[in-house]
C-alpha cells in the first residue's frame, strides 16, 4: 500500500548527518552532567548545547549559512566547543587556525579556505584581527570583557556573547550530506604552503563510534584531560568529539604547563590522559616537584613516536599503561592503535581500528601502490572511512596523495605477522649519511635512555663530503652535568659508528609546533652550517 501522509512525501531521499549531534545527543541524554571544567567553572551538557545555539543564533544573523566557512581563533576553553558546534549546527564548515600562527600566515589561512568570518578570542586578537583585515574577513570576538564601552570601542570587533543574547538561538542542528565537508583542517606546510585537509561528517562520526567501540575504553562519566590544542585533530577528535559523544567530563586547559596539568588532573580526578611525547616528559618533569599523582586508569600517545625509555619511566611513575597509536589530519586522524583490552606492545603502534587497513608500499612508486611483504621496510599507506576528501581546491595534490584508493603518509615503518605496525620515521627525516640510511627516531630512542636528558631531537645537516651529517639537539635535566662529548660518546658506545650524532647542541627548549610536536625543520635552519670535514670523525 502506498502512504500518502505528509511524512512520508517529506521524508529525505537518502541519509543526512552532523558532528554537531555529538553535543546535541549528549545534552539530551545526560543534561545534567558535567561537560566540561576550565578553572573553577563547570558546565553541563545541556548548558553547553543551549549556549551552542544561542551562539549559532548570533552567527546565523551574521550571515552564516549551509556551507559558509567560518574560522575559529580560540584556545582551549568552553567557547571553542560553542562556536565549534554552532557553526556546524548551522551546515557551515569550520576552520580551525592555531594560536601561535602570526597575521600574515592567519591571512593565507582566512583566504585559501574562503572564511567568510573569524571568531577570534579577545587575547589573540592582535594577530588574528590583523590577519583578518588583511584578507578583508570580517570579525566577531570572544573572550572579551562584558564592560559595553569596552567592547563597543572605536575598532573593537562586536562580542559573540552579546550578539547571541540579542539573536534568535537555533532550534536545532542542520542536517547534512553525510559526505559533506565539516571540517577544514591545515596541515603543517613542511613540504610548502599549508593545504586544507576536507573532513566530511561521515569520516568525523564513525572516528568518533570506530574510537568508542572498539579502540578506546571511555564511558559516561569518565574525566579527561583536555590538554590537547582543540585545534588540532588529535584534541579536536579524540578529546572533545569522543569525550563528549559518550558523555564524559573535559578538563580543560587554555596552555599547556607540565605542572599545572598534574595539579589539574589530581584535582579533577582525572582517569584518562592524552598527550603527545613532549607532553609526557613535561609531566615526568613536574612529577619530580610534587608528590601528588592522578589515578589514571591509562594514556594515550599520539602525534609522533614517544621514546620506550620515556614510556617506561611514566608507566612507574605514574602507574598507568601507555597505549600509542598513529594517525594524520588527512586520517580523521587515528589509523592504528594498541587497541585498550590488549596488552599493549611498546614501540609499536598497535594494529589497524576498525575498517580500516593500513598497508606497507614500496615508496619508490608513487604512482601505484606496491605492497611490501611483512617485515620489510616501506611506506604506510591507508585505506577506510576515515579518509578526508581531499585537499581543499588541491586536486593534484589530492591525487597524488590517495593513490589506488590509499593514502599515502610518508611515513616509514614495518608490519609483523601479527599485524603490528612500527614507525621507523619521517620519510623526509631520514638522513642519509655516506650512502647509508639513518633513521633519527633510533638515535633519539638511545638519547633518551641517558639518565641527565628530558627531550632528545636528531636531524641532519648538510656536509661536503659526507652528503649530510647527524646532529642532535638535547634538554638537560636541571643541575645535569653531562657535556656534549659525553652525549656524543654514550650514544656512539650504542650504535653503529655511521649512526651516531657527532655534533650535540644543549639547548634550552626544542621549538616545538603547535600540536607539540618537535620542528626539526627549525633545528636544521639554525645548525645547518656545515661541519669541518677535516674535524669531524668519519
Amino acid at each position: 500500500m502506498t502512504s500518502t501522509s505528509p511524512t512520508a512525501t517529506a521524508r529525505p531521499t537518502r541519509a543526512t548527518a552532523s558532528v554537531a549531534a555529538i553535543l546535541a545527543e549528549s545534552a539530551a541524554r545526560y543534561p545534567d552532567d558535567v561537560a566540561v571544567i576550565v578553572g573553577d567553572r563547570r558546565t553541563t551538557y545541556s548548558e553547553l548545547w543551549a549556549q551552542t545555539l544561542a551562539y549559532a543564533g548570533a552567527l546565523r544573523a551574521r550571515g552564516v549559512t549551509e556551507g559558509s566557512r567560518v574560522a575559529m581563533l580560540v584556545p582551549n576553553v568552553e567557547d571553542f566547543a560553542r562556536v565549534y558546534y554552532a557553526t556546524l549546527a548551522l551546515g557551515a564548515v569550520v576552520v580551525p587556525v592555531h594560536a601561535l600562527l602570526k597575521r600574515r600566515e592567519i591571512e593565507y589561512l582566512l583566504q585559501d579556505s574562503g572564511a567568510t568570518l573569524l571568531v577570534c578570542a579577545a587575547p589573540l586578537l592582535a594577530e588574528g584581527a590583523a590577519g583578518a583585515d588583511l584578507a578583508g574577513v570580517d570579525v566577531v570576538t570572544v573572550l572579551a570583557p562584558a564592560d559595553p564601552e569596552a567592547s563597543d570601542a572605536d575598532g573593537q570587533p562586536d562580542r559573540l556573547e552579546a550578539l547571541a543574547a540579542a539573536a534568535t538561538p537555533l532550534d536545532t542542528y542542520v542536517p547534512r550530506d553525510p559526505f559533506d565537508t565539516a571540517t577544514i583542517l591545515y596541515t603543517s606546510g613542511t613540504t610548502g604552503k599549508p593545504k586544507g585537509a576536507e573532513g566530511s561528517h561521515f569520516a568525523l562520526l564513525e572516528q568518533v563510534n570506530t574510537n568508542l567501540m572498539s579502540t578506546f575504553d571511555m564511558h559516561r562519566g569518565d574525566v579527561l584531560l583536555g590538554a590537547l590544542p582543540l585545534f588540532h585533530t588529535f584534541g579536536q577528535t579524540c578529546t572533545m568529539n569522543t569525550g563528549f559523544r559518550t558523555g564524559a567530563t573535559i578538563v580543560m586547559l587554555p596552555k599547556f604547563d607540565g605542572d599545572a596539568a598534574l595539579a589539574a588532573m589530581v584535582e579533577h580526578g582525572c582517569e584518562i590522559f592524552m598527550g603527545v611525547p613532549t607532553m609526557y616528559m613535561a609531566l615526568l618533569d613536574a612529577a619530580t616537584r610534587s608528590d601528588a599523582r592522578p589515578q589514571l586508569r591509562y594514556a594515550i600517545s599520539g602525534g609522533a613516536s614517544l621514546p620506550l625509555a620515556v614510556l617506561e619511566r611514566f608507566q612507574t611513575v605514574f602507574d598507568a599503561p601507555i597505549h600509542e597509536g598513529y594517525g594524520l589530519t588527512e586520517t580523521s586522524p587515528v589509523a592504528t592503535f594498541n587497541h585498550v583490552g590488549t596488552a599493549p606492545r611498546p614501540g609499536t603502534i598497535g594494529t589497524p581500528v576498525w575498517g580500516v587497513d593500513v598497508e606497507i608500499a614500496d615508496p619508490a612508486t608513487p604512482d601505484t601502490i606496491v605492497l611490501l611483504p611483512h617485515g620489510e621496510i616501506g611506506e604506510l599507506v591507508i585505506r577506510g572511512h576515515n579518509l578526508m576528501n581531499g585537499y581543499l581546491d588541491r586536486p593534484e595534490d589530492t591525487e597524488s596523495a590517495i593513490v589506488d584508493g590509499w593514502f599515502r603518509t610518508g611515513d616509514l615503518g614495518t608490519k609483523d605477522d601479527d599485524g603490528y605496525l612500527t614507525i621507523v620515521d619521517r620519510t623526509k627525516d631520514m638522513i642519509i649519511r655516506n650512502g647509508y640510511n639513518v633513521y633519527p627516531r633510533q638515535v633519539e630512542e638511545v638519547l633518551a635512555t641517558h639518565p641527565d636528558v628530558t627531550m632528545a631531537a636528531v636531524f641532519g645537516v648538510p656536509h661536503e663530503v659526507h652528503g649530510q651529517e647527524i646532529e642532535a639537539a638535547v634538554v638537560l635535566r636541571a643541575g645535569s652535568t653531562a657535556t656534549p662529548d659525553e652525549l656524543v660518546h654514550f650514544v656512539s658506545d650504542e650504535i653503529a659508528a655511521y649512526k651516531f650524532p657527532r655534533v650535540v647542541h644543549v639547548v634550552e627548549a626544542l621549538p616545538l609546533g603547535p600540536s607539540g610536536k618537535v620542528l626539526k625543520r627549525a633545528l636544521v635552519d639554525r645548525f645547518s652550517t656545515p661541519v669541518d670535514a677535516a674535524a669531524a670523525p668519519a
